[in-house]
């Protein structure tokens, strides 16, 4: 199940219902099953806070995945995923593109790394953007 949350800030998230359907959607199209996702909409301020105690990283992100999935695929996966508002703005911004999209394309990121995608070499950060360009066009 899926859930989206704040921490320290206001933000509303526009379309969940749609949101909640496109996330299984991409899950069951990956052949795993989904367990507890919860999306922590935060500040940029909060976020370095997490980044900081949980990965001893001194910079602001845009997104922090915790994966709780027990590492066998078939198990559901589940985990929390926090997301910097301030950064997707920003994200936006600099790659000349939406915020909803930007903030879109965040959303599948982190569940694409419970689905056990990596973004640490230069090939697995084209698989996950070439499976981010693919399920956005599936949201549309």
């Amino acid at each position: 199940m899926t859930q989206f949350k704040n921490e320290n800030l206001k933000f509303t998230l526009r379309n969940k219902t749609i949101l909640k359907k496109w996330i299984s959607a991409t899950i069951n199209k990956e052949k795993r099953k989904e367990g507890d996702i919860t999306f922590i909409f935060c500040s940029d301020e909060y976020l370095l806070h997490i980044n900081k105690q949980y990965l001893q990283h001194d910079t602001y992100t845009d997104i922090i995945t915790f994966d709780y999935s027990e590492g066998d695929s078939a198990q559901p996966i589940s985990g929390d995923i926090f997301i910097s508002i301030e950064r997707v703005k920003e994200n936006a911004e600099k790659f000349s593109t939406t915020f909803e999209n930007e903030l879109h394309r965040v959303i599948i990121h982190g569940v694409l790394h419970l689905l056990g995608y990596k973004d640490k070499t230069k090939a697995a950060k084209a698989q996950m953007t070439s499976k981010e360009d693919y399920y956005l066009k599936q949201l549309k």
